[in-house]
């Protein structure tokens, strides 16, 4: 399956995955590990594949990798080792088209987040180390009109919401009567826009997900900018 035949996901990955959220155990899952294969990874590469090209007319320091390993798809397996929940698997598909520097979750990027009852896109930073956390701050501090132009763009408020969670009071070295102290309170400078599960099953989706990426575009060329990447 490749990027030319990718015209929209179907509901039989839908389906596989809310079967595993009720039958998460491995005996199932190596029982139906081919329509794992066939029903997730399949259409998951080849919804990568064509992304490709869209991506590098957006950015082209965003990689979209097809392969099983140690490329844009997320894996299914949990890491359980230090979790109360045992549970191996996770019950959702996780895309991430992750910046060129970047090494793991935390790093800028787009993402595409598919499961039965919560299918929507992200863009920017989820749980930036200390690290980008403090070129982030610093970016706002020093480039407010910067921020507030991206943050409030008409395209970007239109499609996305800030989301994430944030610190309760000023981080160090910050007053609380800042003029961005909302801002800087954040502990995730992460967006998300909520799509309708049947929208997975458009010819469109394609389309439509890059224009949600391309609105995004200068919120993710700020916080790129803060962390000393290229956009």
């Amino acid at each position: 399956m490749g990027t030319q035949s990718f015209r929209h996901f179907e509901p039989s990955l839908i389906d596989f995955l809310d079967e595993l959220a009720e039958n998460n155990d491995r005996d199932w899952f190596n029982a139906n590990k081919a329509r794992y294969e066939s029903e997730v990874v399949v259409p998951a590469m080849a919804f990568v594949e064509a992304m490709a090209p869209r991506l590098e007319s957006i950015s082209p320091h965003f990689l979209a990798i097809a392969k099983k390993t140690g490329g844009s798809m997320m894996r299914i397996y949990r890491d359980t080792r230090f979790a109360k929940d045992k549970r191996p698997y996770k019950t959702n598909l996780g895309i991430q088209f992750r910046h060129e520097r970047g090494k793991d979750i935390h790093a800028p990027g787009f993402y595409v987040h598919l499961e039965p009852a919560s299918v929507f896109l992200g863009a920017g930073m989820w749980r930036p180390d200390a690290t980008g956390l403090a070129g982030i701050r610093r970016g706002i501090d020093l480039h407010p009109e910067g921020w507030h132009k991206a943050r409030a763009a008409k395209a970007f408020t239109r499609t996305w919401e800030l989301g994430g969670d944030s610190l309760k009071r000023a981080p160090r070295g910050y007053d609380e009567d800042h003029p961005q102290i909302e801002d800087l309170k954040r502990k995730d400078f992460i967006a998300t826009r909520s799509l309708a599960t049947d929208r997975l099953y458009q010819p469109r989706l394609l389309d439509e997900v890059t224009k949600a990426f391309e609105a995004a575009g200068d919120f993710v060329a700020f916080l790129c900018d803060s962390v000393g990447v290229s956009y």
